[in-house]
Parts: structure tokens; C-alpha cells; sequence
């Protein structure tokens, strides 16, 4: 084991995946020399050349575009998007080629994919570097978005990504990179890609969440604890797309009440999803109403530091929503 963070894990699975198969490469703008504005591809370039890591031009589209192809025929791409915000000129690539190749064909081509996103606010972006856009892809069949929030479940579910034949939007919050650290295995490992997880186990309410906003929720349900003595499950949702529906309607079953959270939009964001499934088949083992803790539908994150904390999700707001069920 060895004390790695989110960044760290990225780059060690990305790393472990080339050197164990010659069909991954990496395409994207910046990842090569300058080993990614994150630096989540340092050191890279040095090791596997410049026909495996491949500094583009500055053309979403042509990343995307060109990966489907070399996906198509046999390799597996690692394509990164600088900026979640900027995603959108491969918008036609990945929801109108990638994500129906495999039903088009009859099963009988695959697009072992893997679109790398950087996404989240918090860290004064402004309205072009901060958006979380994942419930854009939520909404196309065919696509498997992930969304890790720690560590070890980021290097885990990454290789598992690019192994699997189908193409991934793999979403990782940039406020994570270096701000939270853990053990993670140095060796090879996979997570299942359409698994959540019980990051926190309680009996009272289940808390939903992903990304940087499950790292709020496990503060939120400790102040509960704190406070009020109640213990709050939070449920690690990993993958949005597909969901995993029933560890969430287990969860709902044994604590009666749920609080969804995310930084995506509050409108047809997946929280509306899962109040939605919580609605239609836990119904009766419901004890209060359901509430989301949600970013604002507002154009796009403002940069202004007061503006920028009043649409985040944050531990008060969500210490607020679960003080709110608990009191049904």
C-alpha cells in the first residue's frame, strides 16, 4: 500500500494499464510534455513515447473523433477533456457515434473507450472551468459514466474503464486531486464499473452522493453524529449511468428517509433520478419527504468568491437537509 493522492491514483493506474497492454494510449491536449494541466500524465510521455501519448490539438472534436476510430480497430484510447466546459465540440462524437456503435452494429463492433473529464467548481474557476455537466451523458444510453470520489476507488475504476469494450466518461473532480490522500494498493486492482458503494454505514437516513460532494456528505454525517447521536449512511453512488438501484433502494429500506446531493444542476440532475426510483419502488418505506442539496439552475457557476459559495453544495447545507428528514 501507499499513501497516494486522487492525482497520484490516476496517474499510477493510466501508468499500469500502458505497461500492461500496448493497445492503451493516451490523447489529449497538453498530456504529453507538459503531463496534463494537472499533471495526471507527468512522467508519461518519457516512458512510453510520443505515439502512446499523444499531444492534440486544441479540437475536443478531432480527440474524440480520432479515439472512436483507433477504438474501432482494436486499441483502447485514453482521451482526456482539459475542462468539462469544454466538452461540447465532441458532443456529436461521443452521444452520436460512440455511444450507439454497439447497437447500430448489432453487437458486432465495440468502443472500448475511455474520455477522461475534469470537472467541479470550488476553486474559483469561473463560469468556463467549472461546470459539472455529467447529467449531459446521464442522459444517452450506450455510455457508462463514473464519477469516483476517493483515491482508491479513482485508480480502480480507471482500469477497469479501459478494459472495459464499451465507451466511459470518467469524470474526476479537479477540488479532489490533491486535497484528499489514502492508501491505495500499488498493485493491480479493479472496482466493478456499475457497483456503489456504503462509504458510510448508518441506520437512521441514507445520504446520495459522488465526487467531491461525497466528501461533504461523510462531514455532514459526522456533525449528525455529533450533534444529534443519529447515524447517516452515505452511499457512494461510483457509477451514474448505469445506476445501481439497488443498493440505494436497500439502503432507503433500512433508514426510511434519503438525501440525494450533488453539484450538477438541480433540474433532471441524477438526484432527480433517484428521488424518482426512491418514489416509484420505496415508497412505503418512507418516513419523510425527499430532499436534494443541489447546485443552482443558473446559466454557470460565477466566479465571485460569495456567488461561487452560494451555489456550491456544501457540509452546512447538507447538515441542514438531513437535520430536516431526521425531524419527521
Amino acid at each position: 500500500m501507499a499513501v497516494m493522492t486522487y492525482i497520484d491514483a490516476i496517474n499510477s493506474a493510466l501508468r499500469e494499464e500502458m505497461a500492461r497492454d500496448d493497445h492503451v494510449f493516451i490523447i489529449g491536449e497538453d498530456v504529453g510534455k507538459m503531463g496534463g494541466a494537472f499533471k495526471a500524465t507527468k512522467g508519461l510521455q518519457e516512458e512510453f513515447g510520443v505515439e502512446r501519448v499523444i499531444d492534440s490539438p486544441l479540437a475536443e472534436g478531432v480527440i474524440i473523433s480520432s479515439s472512436i476510430g483507433a477504438a474501432m480497430e482494436g486499441m483502447r484510447p485514453v482521451a482526456e477533456i482539459q475542462f468539462a466546459d469544454f466538452i461540447t465540440p465532441a458532443m456529436d462524437a461521443i452521444t452520436q457515434q460512440a455511444a450507439k456503435l454497439r447497437y447500430r452494429s448489432a453487437g458486432t463492433q465495440t468502443c472500448p473507450l475511455t474520455v477522461r473529464v475534469c470537472y467541479g467548481g470550488g476553486v474559483s474557476g469561473g463560469l468556463y472551468h467549472s461546470q459539472t455537466n455529467t447529467s449531459w451523458f446521464i442522459h444517452t444510453p450506450g455510455l457508462i459514466v463514473v464519477a469516483p470520489s476517493t483515491p482508491h476507488d479513482a485508480k480502480g475504476l480507471l482500469k477497469s474503464a479501459i478494459r472495459d469494450d464499451n465507451p466511459v466518461m470518467f469524470f474526476e473532480h479537479k477540488k479532489l486531486y490533491r486535497s484528499v490522500k489514502e492508501e491505495v494498493p500499488e498493485g493491480d486492482y479493479t472496482l466493478p464499473l456499475l457497483k456503489a458503494s456504503i462509504a458510510r454505514p448508518g441506520k437512521e437516513v441514507t445520504a446520495v452522493s459522488y465526487g467531491y460532494t461525497l466528501q461533504l456528505t461523510l462531514q455532514a454525517a459526522e456533525k449528525i453524529k455529533q450533534q444529534f447521536g443519529a447515524e447517516v449512511e452515505v452511499i457512494d453512488l461510483r457509477t451514474l449511468a448505469p445506476l445501481d438501484k439497488d443498493t440505494v433502494l436497500e439502503s432507503v429500506a433500512r433508514t426510511s428517509r434519503a438525501v440525494i446531493i450533488h453539484e450538477d444542476n438541480r433540474t433532471l440532475g441524477v438526484g432527480a433520478e433517484i428521488a424518482a426510483l426512491i418514489a416509484e419502488e420505496a415508497f412505503d418505506c418512507l418516513d419523510a419527504p425527499i430532499i436534494r442539496v443541489t447546485a443552482p439552475d443558473i446559466p454557470a457557476i460565477p466566479f465571485a468568491p460569495p456567488l461561487e459559495e452560494f451555489y456550491m453544495p456544501s457540509t452546512e447545507k447538507i447538515v441542514t437537509a438531513l437535520e430536516q428528514v431526521l425531524r419527521y
